[in-house]
């Protein structure tokens, strides 16, 4: 036997590669500016919070008003279908005014919203139009990833924007606090609670935040014209299945904990918590793999695994423990797909981000709505969740099929190989470029 002393070949080999990783970091972080990613982390946290409170809270509503599962399936998805409708014009606004005002702006209107709901929400008709008024709420993504990164250059847009997106973490805060609380005060005192706790974000972005270099200043005409873009749609309806899959999911679990598992209001909040934070968590990661192997080539194993894993979900409707483990695999997988496509974004929109990532964001949020929805009817319809998670897997094989057809025009024109940044980057959106990007041959 042989042993290292201290010192040794082995500890040689351990000390430059943790050196290399804590300079990486160093570089990273040097290379932007922190105090507004973290503003815009916090800002996008909050507000997603917000955005999910009435899917938190569906158990207790649902059994005031005595909703069915179809009702409670569109009661759930309402304010996910406001939020989509508000990112566009709210991602227009910004480039008018500043991400940071329109951020603080929209942030002073959610926090009017909530005292509504704590005041005035007393029947299902005002509840569906609190719905509405969180959906001021799911305005804030494309305006929150655009000002966090948009401090630092390509090669790391991936992982800034896999920060500012881990805000979608406030899910797991949603599912977490907001039962316990409406268990303890009743759901609307909730409203007024999250009313008082989105002060510590506006503070935040008042003074840490800057607005970034990047600002953007195209017509109205121009912002509009990237909605008609074929890589525009492709991009959307891949972020229907990540985003879209994410926030439906995460909106609906606590009724179908509750209602499948017969588990206590808490304690669905507690199990969608184990399942989102995995989404959360991951979506830096999906992020940081992106910059390296390619966002194309994690999109495409991301999209494989939610496929599987959602049907396996479906199929798991007895065991709670390997359903929320199935969910977690998913969850990790949604989240990992949400930071792979939005590296792509930066990329292939460097003028517009903020616009194009509002305008997927818009078509991929709308897509949450098909989740709450499609389980709320198939249970209605059929006695079982199953066909919702199986409409949804073939929703995600058809994008995957999608996604490996476009992808070979993608590396042709404004990416490497999987998805990567190329060494020098054209602006995707100018209207001639002669032909050539980076030394690539542009098809004609």
């Amino acid at each position: 036997m042989c042993l290292l002393p201290a010192g040794s070949a082995g500890g040689h080999h351990l000390e430059p590669a943790v050196s290399s990783s804590l300079s990486n970091l160093k570089t990273f972080a040097n290379s932007g500016h922190w105090p507004t990613l973290f503003a815009s982390f916090l800002y996008f946290d909050f507000t997603f919070a917000i955005w999910v409170l009435n899917g938190a809270m569906a158990p207790f509503i649902s059994e005031t008003f005595a909703l069915d599962a179809a009702q409670k399936g569109f009661m759930v998805s309402v304010p996910i279908i406001a939020g989509a409708l508000m990112r566009f014009p709210l991602g227009v606004l910004s480039q008018y005014i500043g991400r940071k005002n329109a951020a603080m702006v929209e942030m002073g209107l959610i926090i009017v919203a909530l005292l509504y709901g704590w005041k005035f929400v007393d029947s299902h008709n005002s509840v569906l139009a609190m719905g509405v008024l969180l959906g001021i709420a799911g305005g804030s993504f494309g305006v929150a990833l655009s000002l966090g990164s948009g401090w630092y250059p390509p090669k790391y847009k991936g992982l800034a924007m896999g920060i500012a997106g881990a805000g979608n973490s406030g899910t797991v805060l949603a599912v977490l606090f907001a039962p316990p609380l409406a268990m303890k005060y009743g759901w609307t005192a909730v409203y007024g609670l999250a009313a008082a706790t989105m002060v510590l974000p506006m503070i935040v972005m008042w003074f840490a935040a800057k607005e970034p270099p990047d600002r953007e200043h195209q017509t109205l005409r121009e912002h509009v014209a990237c909605l008609f873009e074929k890589d525009g749609w492709a991009f959307s309806l891949i972020y229907i299945i990540t985003f879209g899959g994410f926030i439906g999911l995460a909106s609906f679990l606590p009724s179908y904990f509750y209602d499948q598992f017969k588990v206590t209001k808490v304690e669905a909040g507690q199990l969608t918590m184990l399942a989102t934070l995995m989404g959360s968590a991951v979506r830096v990661v999906g992020g940081y793999v992106s910059d390296r192997i390619g966002g194309i080539a994690t999109l495409s194993g991301v999209l494989m695994l939610v496929i599987v894993t959602l049907v396996l979900c479906g199929m798991a409707g007895q065991s709670v423990a390997i359903t929320t483990l199935l969910f977690m695999v998913c969850f990790a997988a949604l989240g990992a797909g949400n930071g792979a496509l939005f590296q792509l974004v930066p990329l292939r929109w460097p003028l517009t981000t903020a616009v194009a990532g509002s305008m997927i964001g818009e078509i991929g949020a709308l897509g949450g709505g098909f989740i709450p929805n499609a389980m709320g009817q198939s249970k209605q319809l059929t006695g079982s969740y199953f066909w919702g998670f199986v409409a949804f897997a073939v929703l995600a094989a058809g994008m995957l099929v999608m996604l490996r057809v476009v992808q070979i025009r993608w590396t042709r024109t404004w990416a490497e190989k999987g998805g990567r940044a190329l060494p020098q980057t054209a602006p995707a959106d100018t209207p001639d470029y002669g032909g050539l990007r980076a030394g690539k041959v542009l098809p004609r």
